[in-house]
């Protein structure tokens, strides 16, 4: 009997020359399902080792015990405050289960082994070198003041937080997210490291206020370089203690729930910090524990270590620590940092031209059921979460259901989208501009897969590069930004600036995403304290005050994104079908399209106006402009007339007046 073609094959015709790569794909992950279940009972279960690894208090002993999974080590010593950092005292040994293990009796450590008391782990390790260690499962770590070193801290609670985010729905965000980008250190206006209170208690009412219905937060996992923009991960499942504590990050999430947003968290399981001080590099003595030996292992772009996805207890660390935080912290879901690094040996440093590249020796297998399992996990674990693949390969099925034959993952984030803007913005004169490019750039995407557009994240402002509004208006923001003035180059910037985020949102996707103060322009770019720069936080923080200025244009940036982010809400327009093609004039630079029973006349036009401008409109009526970007309180000139009423004749068409750079917002009148 022949087995049914999975249905990612029937519903994409193309790719049945490759159905027994995708079948074969399939099958591995039934078998490695199989596998955890007949081991675990279920993968839920089997990402608990978080609850057995590191330090737990046991009842039923009535002390505490540390285990470690070292197995190429040759002795493990716990230290820390709570003896005096001896070196030797508290040998741990091996357990039934090979695992290095030691308890601590309640009574003889309660005044010692205490909360927020310092602990490493001293790993004699296969090369009989013998380094001081962080544990791997460890909840917090914190860094010394003086000598800038790190280690573990325990940290007991007294009482469980108190969460009240039982009523939360994430329903909303899960059918179409509308993501704001953030990162908690650099979202204050002071030049210095911000806190998850400061975040919660300023920067959440600013997100609620933009009509956004989800944070994805960076820089969540402990990094020992914040320059790394949190990239550089050494302590997985302890949350950073420079922004504060994890009830904090607690307290930020439940007051997220409580307004109605869900939180995202940008997870970086692609690659590890290489620090053998602070990281799981070389932990027991080897170099193949949890990493790849070799070159195999060494990310060279990144100078970071890339894990054995298809190593049993690297899959359960990486898998526990997604229940982790979606237990222990509520997330809602997660974008998975690199997946194109992850899935392919080459780390998708190659053209894609052909479709053999998606299914040849090149696509890192083991990488690809790992998404496989960590999907299926994460929507076990909850129905509407909301998984996320930083992914510009194209890989067919990424954002399909596992069951399908695809990778499980709910959106792709479109990464091809502000590289377009931003290359355009570089080379191009605005007369140069492409609108069949433009097109094709914001709505090649497969039929049955979900993206997530943007013009800008945080890789588009970070040094090196600018932000769009600074591409566009570059040293005029400094000096003409006011309401007072009139410039031509800030008219231009502007005028562009809203119309890039209302086709990038309205044609780029099923979802939208933007980086924390691009939504009113923010100038400049982002750059963390480094010795290039003298260690400033110049560039690590969100200027508000710009937008908080009825006097400065960016207000009117950010009035375009309110009302921009409303019009998706109101009319479910990311959840409606791709966008129909009414009319595209590359010489006159127009373009007009309906999504969502909504009509968007686009003019890229740097000069002209036209009048009695004939475009064809999907069905007869009367259609009225009922959101503009040329209105005076978005910066605009008032050249449009929401009073006017336009009929379509007899071949539906109807004859508008489109100003040059605008973007005007049509509905039919029931």
């Amino acid at each position: 009997m022949s087995q049914k073609p999975l249905s990612l094959i029937t519903d994409e015709p193309w790719l049945e020359s490759y159905a027994p790569t995708v079948q074969k794909r399939f099958d591995r992950f039934q078998s490695a399902l199989r596998a955890i279940i007949d081991f675990s009972g279920s993968i839920l279960e089997f990402a608990r080792m978080h609850e057995y690894y590191g330090v737990h208090f046991e009842k039923m002993r009535n002390g505490w015990v540390y285990r470690e999974w070292a197995p190429a080590a040759k002795q493990l010593f716990l230290m820390g405050d709570f003896n005096w950092w001896d070196r030797e005292s508290h040998p741990m040994r091996r357990n039934h289960r090979g695992d290095w293990e030691i308890f601590l009796p309640f009574e003889d450590y309660k005044h010692t082994f205490v909360h927020e008391s310092k602990i490493k782990v001293r790993v004699i390790g296969a090369n009989d070198t013998s380094l001081d260690r962080i544990p791997a499962y460890i909840r917090r770590v914190i860094q010394d003041e003086v000598t800038h070193d790190f280690a573990g801290q325990l940290w007991f609670e007294s009482a469980p937080f108190s969460w009240s985010d039982h009523a939360f729905l994430l329903h909303e965000a899960a059918a179409m997210p509308l993501i704001y980008e953030a990162h908690v250190g650099m979202a204050l206006e002071d030049e210095k490291v911000g806190t998850y209170r400061e975040f919660e208690e300023l920067i959440l009412p600013r997100i609620k206020a933009g009509g956004y219905n989800a944070i994805q937060l960076m820089a969540v996992m402990e990094h020992p370089y914040y320059g790394s923009f949190g990239y550089h991960v050494s302590n997985y499942f302890a949350p950073t203690s420079r922004f504060g504590t994890p009830e904090e990050l607690k307290s930020l999430v439940n007051a997220a729930h409580g307004m109605g947003i869900a939180v995202i968290m940008d997870i970086v399981h692609s690659h590890a910090v290489k620090n053998v001080n602070e990281g799981l590099n070389e932990f027991d003595g080897s170099e193949h524990q949890y990493f790849h030996p070799g070159d195999r292992g060494y990310h060279e772009g990144w100078d970071s270590k890339l894990f054995d996805y298809g190593k049993w207890e690297v899959q359960q660390f990486l898998l526990s620590n997604i229940r982790y935080w979606m237990e222990e912290f509520h997330f809602d879901g997660f974008r998975f940092d690199g997946a194109t690094s992850m899935l392919y040996h080459h780390h998708g440093h190659t053209d894609f031209g052909s479709a053999d590249k998606y299914f040849d020796e090149g696509v890192d297998d083991d990488a690809l059921l790992y998404f496989q399992l960590a999907n299926t996990l994460i929507h076990q674990f909850n129905g509407e979460a909301i998984s996320i693949a930083e992914e510009v390969s194209g890989m067919p099925g990424l954002c399909r259901k596992v069951k399908d034959g695809g990778i499980g993952f709910d959106y792709r984030l479109a990464m091809g989208i502000p590289d377009f803007w931003i290359k355009t913005l570089k080379h191009k004169q605005d007369e140069e501009w492409d609108l069949f490019e433009l097109w094709h750039e914001l709505t090649n995407r497969p039929r049955k897969e979900k993206s997530i557009a943007y013009a800008e994240s945080h890789d588009q402002a970070l040094v090196g590069d600018k932000s769009i509004a600074f591409w566009l208006m570059d040293k005029e923001m400094y000096y003409s930004m006011t309401v007072l003035e009139q410039n031509l180059v800030v008219d231009r910037g502007v005028a562009l600036h809203k119309m890039i985020r209302m086709i990038t949102l309205s044609l780029g996707g099923e979802g939208y995403l933007t980086f924390i103060g691009n939504e009113f322009g923010h100038p400049e770019w982002v750059d963390f304290p480094r010795l290039g720069n003298e260690w400033s936080y110049k560039h690590a923080r969100r200027q508000w005050s710009l937008v908080d200025d009825p006097l400065l244009r960016y207000q009117q940036l950010d009035l375009w994104d309110k009302v921009m982010i409303q019009l998706a809400k109101d009319h479910q327009l990311l959840a409606a079908a791709p966008a129909q093609q009414l009319y595209l004039d590359p010489d006159k630079k127009i373009l007009a399209y309906e999504r969502g029973n909504l009509i968007f006349v686009f003019s890229f036009h740097p000069t002209e106006s036209f009048f009695g401008f004939p475009i064809r409109m999907p069905k007869s009526g009367t259609y009225r402009i009922f959101l503009d970007s040329d209105e005076k309180i978005y910066g605009g000139f008032a050249r449009l007339d929401k009073s006017v009423a336009y009929k379509t004749d007899k071949d539906q068409m109807v004859s508008l007046y489109v100003p040059n750079r605008v973007v005007m917002v049509m509905e039919r009148e029931k």
